[in-house]
């Protein structure tokens, strides 16, 4: 049984790189201190923006939860992105997001919210929405903002991570706000 949780602590520590824990660590203490909950509504992320979170000690003080809504469906049912914005825009889009940022605080005990969706490849890009398209919003008591990042083609793994950054980012300046 030791090796066991000495292979899990290891595992821990390489499972999100150093940037992203430091960042992590002080979202939660940020929301603990302010007395804030958060959520998180991931779509290319597929939750690990919550595993990010979840990944310090003490952070069921300051998440409430993480809704992974890989499809329309999930995002119409679970956020309340209405159908008609995802056919007029599509899943990666500024009204898209912007409307998952806010289902995740009207959906959750939570006062402040992130939303991922993006292509992170290797497929299912096009002209208009290229691989490494991703859209980002937060909504907090400061109000609702967005954010477009075009990384490029530079890989799935490097896509989600660096959307993990951004939304961790979007976090933290709502929590200031």
């Amino acid at each position: 049984m030791a090796l066991v949780r000495a292979g899990l602590a290891a595992y821990e520590k390489i499972m999100f790189p150093e940037d992203i824990q430091r960042l992590a660590q002080q979202i939660v203490a940020t929301a603990s201190t302010r007395g804030l909950m958060l959520a998180t509504a991931e779509s290319c992320t597929g939750g690990l923006v919550a595993a990010a979170l979840t990944a310090v000690p003490g952070s069921s003080a300051a998440l409430d939860r993480g809704f992974v809504t890989y499809s329309n469906d999930a995002k119409q049912q679970m956020l309340g992105v209405p159908e008609a914005m995802l056919i007029a825009h599509g899943a990666v889009s500024e009204p898209t997001a912007r409307a998952m940022a806010q289902g995740a605080v009207a959906h959750s005990r939570a006062a402040v919210g992130v939303a991922v969706t993006g292509i992170a490849g290797p497929g299912g890009g096009s002209e208009d929405k290229p691989v490494g398209l991703v859209h980002f919003a937060a909504q907090g008591p400061g109000g609702l903002i967005h954010r477009q990042e075009r990384f490029g083609d530079i890989g799935r793994d490097a896509i989600r991570l660096a959307s993990v950054r951004i939304a961790l980012a979007l976090l933290a300046d709502r929590l200031a706000s």
